[in-house]
């Protein structure tokens, strides 16, 4: 029970008094044990060294803001826990994500889906010689160089304001011209749409 009280009053001297050898004393004296305890849950080593460091890392960092509403030991051991079991999410969400990557390449493109596309492009390309060549030429610069409005409006030499005009008329044009391939554009041409 004393040693409780004293880790506890080591706890309230870093948080009150900015105390840097308190929390050496801190990390010293629970440095090893949370690190076997982060083992029970990741098998690296390493991994369990990482996630103890940035525990401590985090607290210093709150030291202000933290509450404690148990004991100090307690709240160390479970929020350990929980960044074990934060990190378990992490790992299983990233193979996951590897693993679709690595299936999805092995399924080639079929021929389907390459003349969908091929004819998507043609008919992108259609509806752009359809606007003014102005409107054209801005939305182009646009999204295709990646040129922001300020760049486009000092190579047109027009406003910002005007640019915006002229980016605004080319996704009305599009979107009535191509609406029947709305969702896919969407999906090949992210942010193609955004204002």
């Amino acid at each position: 029970m004393e040693k409780n009280n004293s880790i506890d009053d080591l706890f309230r001297r870093i948080a009150f008094r900015d105390d840097d050898l308190a929390f050496k004393e801190l990390f010293f004296s629970f440095y090893p044990s949370l690190c076997v305890f982060a083992g029970r849950y990741i098998f690296s080593p390493e991994t369990c060294e990482d996630i103890v460091q940035d525990t401590f890392f985090k607290l210093w960092k709150n030291r202000k803001t933290i509450e404690i509403t148990s004991s100090f030991r307690n709240f160390l051991i479970t929020t350990v826990k929980n960044n074990c079991t934060d990190y378990l999410r992490r790992e299983s969400v990233q193979q996951n994500y590897v693993r679709k990557q690595a299936a999805s390449s092995l399924n080639d493109d079929t021929p389907e889906e390459i003349y969908t596309v091929r004819e998507l492009e043609e008919l992108l390309r259609i509806a752009l010689e359809k606007m003014p060549e102005n409107v054209r030429v801005a939305f182009e610069m646009s999204r295709l160089k990646n040129m922001s409005y300020t760049q486009i409006a000092q190579e047109m030499a027009v406003s910002p304001r005007t640019v915006e005009s002229y980016i605004s008329k080319a996704l009305t044009i599009l979107r009535v011209e191509l609406k029947d391939y709305f969702l896919l554009l969407l999906l090949l041409y992210p942010g193609f749409f955004n204002n």
